[in-house]
């Protein structure tokens, strides 16, 4: 849903608006909880963002300090009280600004609203 296609860069997905973007990651974090049964932030980054391709621990220890989560903590991937701020600190690592709420809200709203 939202999802351009053909992407500009074919090494990642892009989308009509960050809010779609931000939806996307929330139903990916949700999919690794359900399929794969990961359900820390240790746990979902280790995927998302691998040590083969990445600082991983880096990673996980900005998202740790910015949403007061601890890394090895049981998610809810259905919280809006975890969720908003893990995705908003991965999207700042991401895009290297900080994420804009409303949208991340937005996207978060899209989210609950189709699953």
């Amino acid at each position: 849903m939202g999802e351009v296609r053909p992407s500009q860069d074919s090494d990642f997905k892009q989308f009509e608006s960050m809010a779609y973007g931000y939806r996307a990651m929330f139903v990916l974090l949700d999919s690794y909880r359900r399929r794969y049964a990961l359900n820390t932030l240790r746990q979902m980054l280790n995927r998302y963002a691998p040590p083969s391709e990445n600082f991983t621990e880096g990673y996980i220890r900005f998202v740790s300090q910015k949403t007061g989560i601890l890394p090895d903590e049981e998610l809810n991937t259905r919280s809006e009280r975890d969720m908003v701020p893990i995705i908003s600190a991965m999207s700042e690592i991401e895009n290297g600004v900080s994420a804009d709420r409303s949208m991340v809200l937005e996207g978060w709203r899209m989210f609950v609203n189709k699953n």
